[in-house]
């Protein structure tokens, strides 16, 4: 049986690099850097959390069009603050920068993404379509190991749009020479990656680890990265 595709679209965040991990360890270091427990955030994980919902918050609203790209990196942080009554902007500011120089040099994978990575290499042309910053990305994959896995890397300020929109597809096909009936986007998001994916006429893979209900009709959908070794 011929081989059905021959490029390969992934995700980065939670779908190959596990953002979730590596931003907490990040958080943490800048925790007990900046001394946050001695300014009355004495939770750690109570903080994180805080950070989370705010940072979910604002990276829709910048999906949107509605804030700017360095209004969501300070404000997310401006935030956690100020839900433990720390209304303090200069720090805000600082642990944005530190934040954003610690956190691409983490290294932590999902499980099994390595693996289908080298499963994969060499028989697929493999890319990436990130909403994430460029440098900020280049960096993670250079710092995990993975960055020669990829032909090209799709972001949001190369192409000019974001998934879901289907300029970014469109951009990425041209970017990588490839057609949509070559082409399967892989990705964790089903409201970004998926729905993106099958309104540009993608096929696509859900990767849906915890098992989130959705009314969306992926071409394939797994719980673990390494099921997709029996895909591609």
């Amino acid at each position: 049986m011929p081989q059905k595709y021959k490029h390969l679209f992934f995700d980065l965040d939670h779908t190959l690099w596990d953002f979730e991990k590596n931003s907490e360890a990040t958080m943490r270091s800048l925790y007990n850097e900046y001394d946050l427990g001695a300014r009355g955030i004495t939770d750690f994980d109570e903080m994180f959390r805080a950070y989370n919902v705010h940072n979910d918050k604002l990276w829709a609203r910048y999906r949107s069009g509605f804030i700017k790209r360095d209004e969501l990196r300070w404000k997310r942080m401006w935030l956690m603050l100020l839900d433990f009554k720390v209304a303090d902007t200069t720090l805000a500011h600082e642990l944005s920068t530190a934040y954003l120089e610690i956190l691409p040099t983490q290294t932590l994978l999902i499980p099994h993404a390595k693996e289908l990575l080298e499963h994969c290499h060499g028989r697929y042309e493999m890319h990436l379509i990130t909403n994430g910053f460029e440098t900020t990305q280049r960096m993670k994959l250079q710092y995990s190991g993975i960055s020669r896995f990829f032909d090209q890397l799709i972001t949001s300020e190369r192409s000019n749009s974001m998934k879901p929109h289907r300029d970014i597809f469109e951009y990425a096909l041209n970017a990588a020479g490839a057609e949509v009936h070559n082409s399967i986007m892989i990705g964790d998001a089903a409201d970004i990656d998926i729905m993106g994916a099958i309104n540009a006429g993608w096929d696509s893979a859900y990767f849906n680890p915890a098992r989130l209900p959705h009314a969306y009709k992926p071409t394939y959908e797994v719980v673990h990265l390494e099921e997709l070794t029996k895909v591609f």
